[in-house]
């Protein structure tokens, strides 16, 4: 539907945006699922699996195929042949928390307000940019959270009879936020507000104070297991295992968020999986063995699933919460590891945000489907609630219903997705910058807040915003801004931007020498043109 810009004129190229999802299909009635499991990865980059487990894109030659072809992740690849995978599914946000915050009150980070990642109680974790000589700092945004008493997938799916288990990382929050039984879930087993584990390590007792890292980032929970030759993704599946099965005894609906830590840094050599990979080492070697101790954790969970004889009346989603590190801590060249896209965690570019997406529900998916189309984070939200009845009203979702293309139909190619992080992620490299972003069927168009230029020979930064656009059907690698030679395209996408962050109530970066915020895309348009 969407053309090349000079094909249609810029307003009937507007009109051609308002098409709502799933006009002209009648939604589908489906027989409700009694469980639903939720794998939530941290920072798996697309292709960090196994290729029986990718989602292959429809115009992908072998020649685009990333080179990073050594994980192993069988029982992903298993989920992946028993349901359906998506090719251009998205998180929400380049980092973790925007993300499991949208899948948990079913909007974007522009419109929740949560546009980066929270640890510590009323402290912002942003740094002006650029480090050292600021031109942008963060606007205000909601530091701390989610909170108790704020309606979210947790408390409506209990709401509706299940009984809700979150097992690992949470980092939805801060404060009373950070511990996930104040936010709806009955059961909580190592989750609270730090995103990352001090240690992988029970012999560590999951802590950072060996290395005179503090007790910040402890996991809680966890006693038991301390000093124990064990790893911490295999502890939480043992957990997680104990609590499925105690709750199918109680003959409960089972709602589970089993999110492990991993892959987040320290990364960390998983001794019991080490000799899958003889031909790697070093930050490789630990990235991979976090890998396959999460494909293990999955494996054991779907096991206890079809042991308990449970497995075809459960939902199950298994993605991630941003793209592959590669900007720092990787073996390697930087900014490669999630090949054939560029860049990865924290930049606008598809390697930040671009995720793999599995969803199994047999009876109701085809076994094996592979569908194109971009879903993004928060459409889990309306999605898994509408699978169970559970009530929607008043909760302001913005994701898409995705149970009709859950039963055959195509996802909607005419809404548009929108990212908004105004902040600096802290590592240098390629997109890693305050931005907003939409796409459009083929067209991705980032509007960068700040911009480089030549003074006397020498970069400086500048907090003038600037466009580049990409056509994602014809350079997924984003190697080519056309934004040049499709001026109309660039207009009607920053109308369509603007408009999101307006109606989301978006705040943008702060231009420090003004003290003011930057403008919107279509003002900067307007200005960029008048000079």
């Amino acid at each position: 539907m969407l053309l090349h810009s000079h094909a249609l004129s810029w307003g009937l190229w507007l009109c051609a945006l308002t098409v709502p999802a799933f006009a002209s299909q009648a939604e589908p009635a489906l027989p409700a699922p009694k469980h639903i499991v939720v794998f939530m990865i941290d920072d798996l980059g697309w292709r960090d699996l196994e290729p029986a487990a990718w989602a292959p894109l429809p115009w992908e030659s072998a020649d685009t195929a990333p080179s990073a072809t050594h994980f192993k992740t069988p029982n992903i690849a298993r989920l992946a042949e028993q349901g359906m995978r998506f090719s251009e599914a998205y998180a929400a946000a380049p980092v973790c928390t925007p993300t499991r915050t949208s899948l948990m009150l079913g909007q974007s980070p522009a419109r929740t307000g949560i546009t980066y990642w929270t640890k510590e109680f009323d402290r912002d974790q942003s740094a002006p940019f650029p480090r050292g000589g600021p031109v942008l700092r963060a606007p205000k945004w909601r530091v701390n959270g989610i909170q108790p008493g704020e309606p979210n997938l947790a408390t409506r799916l209990s709401d509706a009879g299940m009984h809700t288990i979150h097992v690992g990382k949470a980092h939805f929050g801060t404060g009373p936020g950070g511990d996930p039984t104040a936010l709806g879930f009955q059961v909580n087993i190592a989750g609270w507000a730090a995103g990352g584990p001090g240690s992988y390590l029970a012999k560590q007792n999951f802590s950072a104070a060996w290395r005179n890292g503090g007790h910040g980032w402890d996991i809680p929970g966890l006693g038991a297991y301390h000093g124990k030759d064990l790893f911490l993704t295999d502890v939480l599946a043992i957990e997680a295992e104990r609590a499925i099965r105690d709750a199918v005894a109680d003959d409960a609906r089972i709602f589970l968020n089993f999110a492990p830590y991993a892959v987040h840094a320290p990364l960390t050599v998983n001794e019991r999986v080490r000799d899958r990979f003889p031909d790697l080492e070093g930050p490789e070697l630990a990235y991979a063995t976090l890998v396959a101790s999460a494909d293990d954790a999955v494996g054991q969970l779907l096991g206890v699933l079809d042991d308990l004889g449970i497995a075809d009346e459960t939902l199950l989603i298994f993605t991630s919460d941003n793209g592959g590190l590669s900007a720092h801590g990787r073996g390697g060249e930087k900014h490669t590891h999630n090949a054939p896209l560029r860049s990865g965690k924290g930049s606008a570019f598809e390697g930040g945000i671009r995720v793999p997406l599995i969803a199994r529900w047999p009876g109701v998916i085809e076994a094996g489907r592979v569908t194109d189309g971009a879903v993004v984070t928060q459409d889990l939200f309306p999605t898994l609630l509408s699978a169970v009845g559970g009530d929607l009203e008043g909760a302001g979702a913005t994701g898409v219903d995705l149970l009709p293309v859950f039963a055959g139909a195509d996802v909607p190619t005419e809404r548009p997705l929108v990212w908004h992080q105004p902040h600096y992620w802290g590592v240098r490299g390629p997109g890693i910058e305050p931005f907003s972003a939409v796409r459009m069927g083929r067209w991705k168009l980032i509007y960068f807040h700040s911009s480089q230029v030549l003074v006397d020979g020498k970069k400086e930064r500048v907090p003038v915003p600037r466009f580049e656009l990409y056509d994602l059907y014809a350079d997924v690698g984003e190697t080519t801004n056309v934004a040049g030679a499709e001026p109309m395209t660039v207009a009607a996408l920053a109308e369509v931007l603007s408009s999101q962050l307006e109606a989301a109530g978006a705040a943008l970066s702060i231009n420090v020498g003004t003290g003011e915020s930057i403008a919107l895309p279509r003002a900067a348009l307007a200005a960029a043109s008048a000079k």
